[in-house]
């Protein structure tokens, strides 16, 4: 009897361990979730501000098709991401009435064995058991260690009857804030059917155009063509640019290389740019990003591949630049299609900030992490304010997702 009492403590501090580490993950899951969904539901609130309220009459067909693939996409994202709300909430709520229940059948259990302690000492009470267990102890000593023995096992019985029935009690209240979370999740849920109307809508839409495309698509794609061609030329001045600074850095060695030669402070800051990976600030101080990094298909032509060395990012219309990290302004572009563009330097790696109407800095000046730079052109005809932004360490291009927090 001795035996099985000990056994109990480590069986239940590893079911009470089990309990709060699955009841913890539970709703680190559901704060991710609940995080990710206030998130979509800002990003198109922020698409329907930045992209669909100027100007869209006047805005090319390949724009407002670009547009809505991209606001069509951060949708289903949110459908999806409330489907998995709803979904943990129920596994949760069936969770917790399976314990209730085991908890019960546990309650009932003890109940019962303790029903059955109390009748068989009443049965055999004639032969006096634990006083016979204390008389046969050898000395003193180990008789009032037996009595204590069972008393400390009398009143565990009552205390673990007593914490199963309180926390029986504890998941019934669970189980109620969750009946009534999914309450407000029916509410999300009815929000999410409003969401797929509008997205059918979208679809439609986007259908309509797609067919417009279809009927013109030689013209929308020679369109795409010569965009891209441009975006593509301004990227091999720069990439000159860097080029033409990089051998100017090596112009006192012997021999080449396609890396900067820097100063032990121009090493110190390219370490800090380095260190902050991740965490540098965004460019604009609002804003949305219309197109990422690296190659996709286009949505008018799959045929025709779109290549970003760098992210652009739809912000409001006279948005003030600001410089992502402590450098020099290493060059100013202002080419003739108007994209004007400041080049800042962090050691090897380089900063790019295209699509500017106004610029507030000069070639060789210092600049500081989030200094104002310059200002966001926008398009005469669309309305939109569209910054391009990049990064290249050396003369490689980066992911500037990898580097701007939560890009």
């Amino acid at each position: 009897m001795k035996s099985n009492f000990y056994y109990l403590f480590p069986l239940l501090f590893i079911i009470l361990l089990f309990f709060c580490n699955e009841v913890q993950g539970q709703s680190k899951e559901q704060l991710e979730l609940e995080y990710k969904r206030n998130e979509l539901q800002t990003e198109i609130k922020k698409i329907s501000r930045l992209l669909f309220t100027r100007k869209q009459e006047k805005k090319s067909i390949v724009s407002k098709v670009e547009d809505l693939d991209y606001k069509i996409s951060v949708r289903k994202n949110l459908i999806n991401v409330i489907n998995q709300e709803a979904n943990l909430i129920t596994r949760q709520i069936n969770n917790n009435e399976d314990k209730i229940l085991s908890k019960k059948e546990k309650l009932t259990l003890l109940k019962k064995d303790y029903a059955d302690m109390v009748v068989r000492s009443y049965k055999h009470r004639a032969r006096d058991n634990k006083l016979m267990f204390l008389l046969s102890a050898s000395d003193f000593q180990q008789a009032y260690r037996r009595l204590q023995y069972i008393s400390q096992y009398t009143q565990f019985q009552k205390n673990l009857s007593k914490n199963i029935r309180n926390e029986t009690k504890l998941l019934e209240q669970l189980n109620l804030k969750l009946l009534s979370k999914k309450a407000e999740k029916e509410k999300l849920i009815a929000e999410n059917r409003a969401a797929k109307l509008a997205l059918d809508e979208e679809l439609r839409e986007q259908e309509e155009l797609i067919v417009l495309v279809q009927n013109n698509l030689i013209k929308f794609s020679t369109q795409i063509k010569l965009k891209q061609s441009e975006s593509e030329k301004l990227d091999r001045q720069i990439q000159k640019l860097i080029l033409d600074a990089i051998a100017e850095s090596n112009k006192n060695r012997t021999k080449p290389s396609a890396r900067f030669s820097l100063t032990p402070e121009q090493q110190q800051l390219a370490d800090n740019f380095v260190s902050n990976k991740g965490k540098l600030p965004w460019p604009v101080e609002s804003g949305i990003v219309k197109l990422r990094f690296g190659t996709k298909p286009s949505p008018i032509d799959p045929t025709i591949k779109i290549k970003s060395n760098g992210v652009r990012i739809a912000t409001n219309e006279g948005e003030q630049v600001r410089a992502v990290f402590d450098g020099t302004v290493q060059s100013i572009m202002t080419p003739k299609n108007g994209n004007n563009t400041i080049m800042i330097k962090h050691g090897n790696y380089i900063t790019i900030y295209k699509n500017l109407s106004k610029f507030f800095v000069t070639k060789g000046d210092k600049v500081t992490t989030r200094q104002i730079i310059g200002e966001v052109i926008t398009n005469a005809v669309s309305g939109e304010s569209i910054l391009s932004f990049g990064i290249y360490k050396d003369s490689s291009v980066q992911d500037p997702s990898l580097w701007i927090y939560k890009l």
